[in-house]
């Protein structure tokens, strides 16, 4: 049975359908049924027609996401080597700086690294130079200071004086 045999089997109510006083479904033009079905296949056409459009459309599709997930992936390994040439210059513009201490996976975070980094170099240079300032001597021989001889007694003042020793 193909789709013209089904659509007069759907379109033919059935007998106790009818309401009184109207003609019965067997007494329609055989042509009305013809213009149904033609009607009907027409629509079918245009429908399978705008089907293969979108198939055609998704295809197109699919193609435009390959082509910009490999623009993507070519975008993001660009930008991981410029991060990485960005990363060496860091560490060779700061002799400095400790390159293991300079981490960071995007320009903010080496960025926020370096700094960081010189920060702990200021606070430990800060702390050596504190250190170096209370352990230094001056240069050269002590200043000629006289002695202080208030503390001795009258007799060892004189012993002094004599040219005896303390």
């Amino acid at each position: 049975m193909d789709l013209a045999d089904d659509e007069l089997n759907l379109a033919q109510p059935e007998p106790g359908d009818q309401p009184e006083g109207q003609e019965s479904p067997g007494a329609a033009e055989p042509q009305d049924y013809r213009a149904r079905v033609a009607e009907l296949e027409g629509l079918i056409a245009e429908r399978e027609q705008a089907l293969g459009l979108a198939h055609a459309r998704i295809a197109d599709l699919e193609q435009e996401v390959a082509g910009l997930n490999q623009r993507l992936t070519a975008a993001s390994d660009s930008l991981f080597q410029a991060i990485a040439g960005y990363k060496a210059l860091v560490i060779k513009s700061n002799p400095g700086v400790l390159e293991e201490m300079v981490t960071g996976d995007t320009i903010a975070e080496i960025d926020a690294s370096l700094e960081k980094t010189r920060a702990i170099i200021a606070r430990v240079k800060q702390g050596l130079e504190a250190e170096l300032a209370l352990a230094r001597v001056p240069a050269g021989a002590p200043q000629r200071a006289p002695l202080d001889l208030s503390a001795l007694s009258s007799r060892e003042k004189i012993k002094y004086a004599i040219g005896g020793k303390r």
